[in-house]
């Protein structure tokens, strides 16, 4: 529930999403650190281990989807999960405010998660599968000689790419949002946030919490 406790404080998130929120992250920026020292000429002869750069590289990379899974043993970041994964009408409403860039409070509706949020849930986990796949085809090409690798690494990269301009993205958005980042550090955040932010996840809980008279 996003209910305010006697500090005025807001759980957002539980042990669970902040754990896997954590790993994922940690395991996204060693895939990308890494591929740089193995795509990028001067970085690769600065750093040198190759081999070493690419084992890293390849089992952080199939290790990506495994905090998600171990989350999906939490009832919480199950819930959480359906949330980013339900377009709601007022959704519509944050994306046009976004294009149109309106910002005073109110102009952009959200839930727990704005539609920005989980667009970019959605797409980072789809590249992350092809990111895989391709990964996967590159690493036993040996056994799947009707596979081009070529194609293979192509898309690779170029899906690494895209991930690398989203990642640094979404980091530039949480660095401007102090508050965001208490919330995914500590778990709770202001009222005051939620109602600015988040209006419609704090209005829905409260009306869930009302009883048939009080409503």
């Amino acid at each position: 529930m996003a209910l305010p406790d006697q500090d005025g404080r807001i759980r957002r998130f539980g042990r669970p999403q902040r754990m896997v929120h954590r790993a994922t992250g940690w395991l996204m920026l060693i895939c990308l650190a890494t591929a740089a020292c193995l795509y990028l000429g001067p970085l690769a002869q600065l750093v040198g281990r190759r081999h070493l750069m690419a084992t890293i590289h390849e089992w952080s990379g199939i290790l990506l989807p495994a905090p998600v899974l171990l989350g999906l043993l939490s009832a919480e970041f199950r819930a959480d999960l359906r949330r980013l994964n339900r377009f709601a009408p007022y959704d519509r409403e944050w994306l046009q405010a976004v294009r149109k860039r309106h910002d005073w409070p109110g102009a952009r509706p959200a839930g727990k998660f704005n539609a920005g949020q989980k667009l970019y849930a959605g797409w980072i986990a789809g590249a992350v599968l092809v990111m895989m796949f391709t990964g996967l085809l590159m690493w036993f090409m040996d056994f799947l000689p009707f596979i081009s690798r070529t194609s293979a690494i192509f898309m690779h990269d170029i899906v690494a790419w895209a991930i690398t301009i989203v990642v640094i993205g979404h980091m530039r958005k949480a660095a401007a949002d102090p508050e965001s980042r208490l919330g995914m550090r500590t778990g709770y955040v202001s009222e005051s946030w939620v109602e600015r932010h988040h209006s419609r996840w704090l209005d829905r809980d409260r009306s869930e919490s009302e009883s048939p008279r009080e409503r």
